[in-house]
C-alpha cells in the first residue's frame, strides 16, 4: 500500500502503477475501494481515498493533489448558517459539478476557466481506479492562485443585501433608491464583494476595500467580469423561467491570466427563483438551499454545533429543488 501511496501523482510516476504486478495492483486497489467506498451509501458525505493527498477540505468540496493539477470532488454535504449539517442530500454533489460544467462551457467565450476535464476516462491513470466514485461529481482542474474575495452580483434585494439595505439604504456602500421592498428588482445589477471564509460567515465589503486586497486594476477587472457573466446568465435563465436573484463567483490566476474557478451559478452559490411565482415584497419560493435555511429557522436551531439532522421530507424536497434547477437551466438530465 505504501508503494502505491508514494507513486501516486509523483511528477515522473503517474503511470508507474501499471508496471506493478497485476495481482498486487488489483489487490491493493480493491482494498482501498472496500475500506472507503462511498457507493455503499446513496449519500456521499465523506470521500477520502487513502492513496490521495488532501489539498483542502471545504464545507462541500474535497480537493486533492494531482501532480501539478488538482482534483475537485463535490460531496453531498450541505451547509447552512456556517455549519455542515448532519444529513446529506442525495446527488447534490453531482448537481453542483454538472451545473458548474454547463456554465463553464456557456461562458467560455467570455472568460476562461480552470477546468482541464471532467471525463474520468481522461484522468491520469491512478484516478481511473476511483471512476465509480468520481464520475459525475469531480473535475480535474488547473491549480489557480485564487483572489481573496467572493465576487457577488446582485440583481434583486435579498439575503444579506436586504438586511444591509434596511439598516443603511445601501449594499456594500452602494446607495440604493428609497422604498425598495424585499425581493425587489434593482434598477441595475450591482457588484457587492465579500471576504472569503472557509470557516466563518463571509462579510460584505465595499469596492474600496476590495481594491486594498487585490489592487485597483484587478478589482475593476473582477467587477466587470462579474457583472458581464451575471448579465449573460440572467438572460439565459430568464428564457427558461428562472430568476437569478444573486450569485457569487470565484476567480484566480493561471499563468497570469484571470480564470473563473470553483463552482459557477449553482443552487449553493446562487438564489434561483421560479419566475412564475415571483412576487416582490417578501421571501420567494426557490430552487436553492434557502428551503433548508427556512426549515432550520422553523425548528429554532440556535445555530451552534452540533448541527441538526434533516427529516426525510426536507431531504427529498431539497433534492427535488436542486434537480429542478439543473434540468431547467441546462436543459439536460443529470448524469447519475
Amino acid at each position: 500500500m505504501q508503494v502505491i501511496r508514494n507513486l501516486l501523482f509523483s511528477k515522473t510516476s503517474l503511470t508507474a502503477l501499471t508496471k506493478l504486478q497485476p495481482a498486487l495492483e488489483y489487490e491493493c486497489f480493491q482494498s482501498l475501494l472496500e475500506l472507503k467506498s462511498p457507493t455503499l451509501s446513496p449519500v456521499l458525505t465523506q470521500y477520502e481515498p487513502l492513496a490521495l493527498t488532501l489539498h483542502a477540505k471545504g464545507k462541500v468540496r474535497d480537493i486533492y493533489e494531482a501532480g501539478d493539477d488538482l482534483l475537485f470532488v463535490a460531496s453531498d454535504r450541505i451547509s447552512a448558517f456556517d455549519h455542515v449539517l448532519a444529513t446529506g442530500i442525495p446527488d447534490k454533489g453531482k448537481v453542483l459539478t454538472q451545473l458548474s460544467l454547463f456554465w463553464f462551457e456557456f461562458l467560455r467565450d467570455v472568460v476562461p476557466n480552470h477546468v482541464i476535464t471532467a471525463k474520468v476516462e481522461d484522468y491520469p491513470e491512478p484516478l481511473r481506479y476511483f471512476a465509480d466514485q468520481l464520475r459525475g461529481r469531480s473535475m480535474l482542474v488547473h491549480r489557480a492562485k485564487m483572489f481573496p474575495v467572493e465576487c457577488v452580483a446582485r440583481g434583486y434585494l435579498a439575503g444579506s443585501g436586504w438586511k444591509d439595505y434596511q439598516q443603511t439604504q445601501a449594499v456594500c456602500g452602494i446607495r440604493l433608491p428609497a422604498g425598495l421592498r424585499e425581493s425587489d428588482r434593482l434598477p441595475q445589477p450591482i457588484f457587492t464583494p465579500a471576504t472569503k471564509s472557509s470557516t466563518g460567515h463571509d462579510i460584505n465589503i465595499s469596492f474600496d476595500e476590495t481594491v486594498k486586497l487585490v489592487g485597483l486594476d484587478t478589482a475593476e477587472k473582477l467587477c466587470d467580469l462579474t457583472l458581464r457573466i451575471y448579465s449573460l446568465a440572467v438572460q439565459h435563465a430568464n428564457a427558461r423561467g428562472v430568476i437569478i436573484a444573486d450569485t457569487k463567483f470565484e476567480f484566480g490566476l493561471v499563468e497570469g491570466e484571470i480564470v473563473l474557478a470553483d463552482e459557477v451559478l449553482t443552487p449553493d452559490s446562487s438564489r434561483f427563483w421560479p419566475a412564475e411565482s415571483y412576487r416582490p415584497g417578501g421571501p420567494q419560493l426557490s430552487y436553492d438551499k434557502q428551503f433548508v435555511r427556512d426549515y432550520l429557522e422553523s425548528i429554532r436551531w440556535d445555530k451552534n454545533p452540533p448541527a441538526p439532522s434533516l427529516p426525510d421530507d426536507i431531504v427529498r424536497k431539497t433534492r427535488e429543488k436542486y434537480m429542478k434547477a439543473y434540468r431547467q437551466l441546462s436543459g439536460k438530465e443529470l448524469e447519475l
